[in-house]
């Protein structure tokens, strides 16, 4: 006869607890199984069936995976936040009876976990941890920027402040910053780290207020598993450039808003020769006199030995490719094909590839800031791509070069132009040879990968828009795009089997024939829109041929349209409703995508029509 099961014993009871039930049994406050589960990576889980995992009772509740639990039972952690609870009922107690020597023991021999343990399995390997350091970037730098007070202590603040700068050193030593995008929450920076693409956001230098709906205890949890993190990150990465980790900083340079300028980046390979040198000549005073003349000896026996070395070392000078043979990888050729030579790719021809010139952008220009742009967000992108920048005394000490410095070849500027000020001959000598230029531009040209020009950009002109460089929205709309379309639309009028287009009415094509192609084919609106106004066809006339031609189009496509929906609806029918939710949600994005894309190539059209109406007298 089979074992009756009982209810609440197997299953989805069994499996999954609830977070009572799991504060209960690890015997821990509400605050601290937080704190923990943030530690250790675990969070709620969904079962098929609540009402089976709570064993009948229908509830609402958050359930967690009971072997979860079972491994958190385990967790040093846990055990010395047990300890820190007894530790603060035995200060409070002598502090409730005066005795004030066993206080000071008690605080002195305080219970201190560390989270080195918690990464290490986290983060198995480097790789998994630099994939992962993108939210723990932007949380160090929102509490960077925010103000210190009674819940946030002045050194969490500046602990935050040093990540920050530590984590910009590199990237401006490396060059590995790619993208940049002006945003209204703040600027995202975009950085290639190992291979592996790293995106943060850095909040604006406003003053930052903190709301009262946030907790922060648990933000602060993450910061204290993602400042242990970013610890362990930049060691890496700085070991791997051969930088001393961490940077020195100068106490003074960062009183006077030096920003990064206060940390040097110092040469592991210059300590460790500097060691080297001090080695040997402490190990020269240890030497006798009987080792001495044992070396002379020695020296005397093997002359002869030594000439044969000296030639060997001056022929492998000579040809330093034979020496280092045993280092290249040696091409076989094939048997089967012995005329074709296996291409081996190695260290060395990898080196010889020419390198790309975007890290290098800005090296062979010199920047100066005004005062009223943001100099730590200019000078991290300007600097990561070889520039030179320097800044007014105002924005901090630590500029690299004056105002009057005569290598300076553009001014980032973001004031209007003003009129009827009095320079003198050697300032308006300086203006004609520099460019003045506002900040979008440097942002711009990075995402681009190239030098733009600076007519568009510069003091007081209407900028072009900044659009995101990051491309995550397929076929959103681009006003680039159209300009270049448009561009290559002209040039397509203009030319014809190599030469210039005619105005004859014969050799044309008809005016219906390019409005129904236009109907059909949206790229071809511009085309149809110059035919038309070459012609000397007003833009109502030809805006009801369009629209005509449209819905001649659509009545045709109707019945494959048709035929679409019905085959749309079959797969549908096929979905589990999860699916079904998923894909009605994604088909309802790509409607509004198309409806924000169709408004505004309609008020593109809109503004060149009253172009073309203003120019008409």
């Amino acid at each position: 006869m089979a074992k009756i099961k009982k209810k609440g014993q197997s299953g989805a009871a069994k499996a999954y607890m609830t977070r009572t039930a799991a504060v209960k049994k690890l015997q821990i406050s509400l605050a601290d199984f937080r704190r923990l589960c943030i530690l250790k990576g675990i969070f709620p889980r969904e079962p098929r069936s609540k009402k089976k995992a709570n064993k009948g009772n229908s509830a609402p509740t958050n359930f967690y995976y009971a072997k979860d639990i079972a491994y958190l039972s385990h967790e040093a952690v846990l055990r010395k936040l047990r300890e820190h609870k007894a530790f603060a009922k035995k200060l409070a107690r002598a502090l409730g009876r005066g005795e004030w020597g066993d206080a000071k023991s008690l605080e002195e021999n305080k219970p201190v976990y560390t989270l080195d343990h918690i990464i290490k399995e986290r983060y198995p390997t480097f790789i998994d941890a630099v994939r992962d350091i993108d939210d723990a970037l932007c949380l160090v730098h929102l509490f960077a920027s925010l103000p210190a007070d009674q819940k946030l202590p002045s050194s969490l603040i500046s602990n935050c402040a040093r990540l920050a700068a530590e984590w910009q050193l590199y990237v401006m030593h490396t060059h590995s910053l790619r993208k940049v995008f002006l945003s209204i929450k703040g600027v995202y920076f975009q950085a290639e780290v190992m291979d592996q693409t790293v995106t943060w956001l850095v909040p604006y230098q406003f003053t930052q207020t903190i709301p009262h709906d946030v907790d922060l205890r648990v933000m602060l949890t993450f910061l204290e598993l993602y400042q242990t993190l970013l610890g362990f990150v930049f060691f890496k990465l700085y070991s791997d450039v051969n930088l001393i980790y961490p940077p020195p900083m100068d106490s003074e340079k960062d009183a006077a808003a030096a920003g990064v300028g206060a940390f040097s980046l110092q040469d592991t390979r210059k300590q460790t020769d500097s060691t080297s040198e001090t080695a040997q000549n402490s190990d020269a005073k240890r030497i006798s006199g009987k080792d001495v003349r044992r070396l002379i000896k020695t020296i005397e026996t093997g002359a002869s030995t030594s000439e044969k070395d000296v030639e060997t070392a001056a022929v492998s000078e000579k040809n330093p490719t034979e020496s280092n043979a045993d280092d290249n990888f040696v091409v076989h050729t094939s048997k089967s094909k012995p005329d074709e030579a296996a291409e081996l790719t190695t260290l060395q021809a990898l080196s010889s590839l020419p390198q790309s010139t975007a890290p290098k952008l800005f090296s062979p220009f010199t920047f100066f800031l005004s005062r009223e742009t943001s100099r730590p967000l200019f000078e991290f992108i300007v600097r990561s791509f070889g520039g030179r920048i320097g800044w007014p005394a105002s924005s901090g000490t630590g500029s690299p070069i004056d105002e009057t410095d005569e290598s300076i070849t553009h001014v980032i500027i973001d004031r209007p132009v003003v009129e009827g000020t009095q320079e003198s001959e050697e300032e308006k000598r300086r203006r004609r040879r520099r460019k003045y230029i506002q900040p979008q531009w440097v942002v711009d040209c990075v995402n681009a990968g190239r030098i733009l020009s600076e007519e568009q950009y510069e003091q007081g002109k209407t900028l072009p828009p900044h659009l995101s460089p990051f491309g995550e929205e397929r076929g959103a709309y681009d006003p680039s795009r159209q300009a270049d379309a448009e561009e290559d639309d002209d040039e397509d009028a203009m030319e014809e089997e190599g030469g210039v287009r005619t105005a004859d009415a014969e050799d044309a094509t008809p005016l219906d024939a390019v409005v129904a192609r236009a109907a059909v084919d949206s790229e071809q609106l511009r085309a149809a829109e110059l035919e038309a106004e070459s012609r000397g066809v007003d833009f109502g006339t030809f805006e009801k041929k369009l629209e005509k031609a449209k819905s001649k189009k659509g009545k045709s496509a109707a019945p494959e349209a048709k035929k679409i929906d019905d085959e749309s609806d079959m797969n549908k029918m096929m979905m589990s409703r999860k699916q079904r939710t998923l894909y009605e949600k994604m088909k309802h994005g790509e409607r509004k995508h198309a409806a924000e894309r169709e408004h505004m190539e309609k008020k593109r059209l809109k503004i060149k029509k009253d172009k073309i109406q203003a120019k008409v007298p």
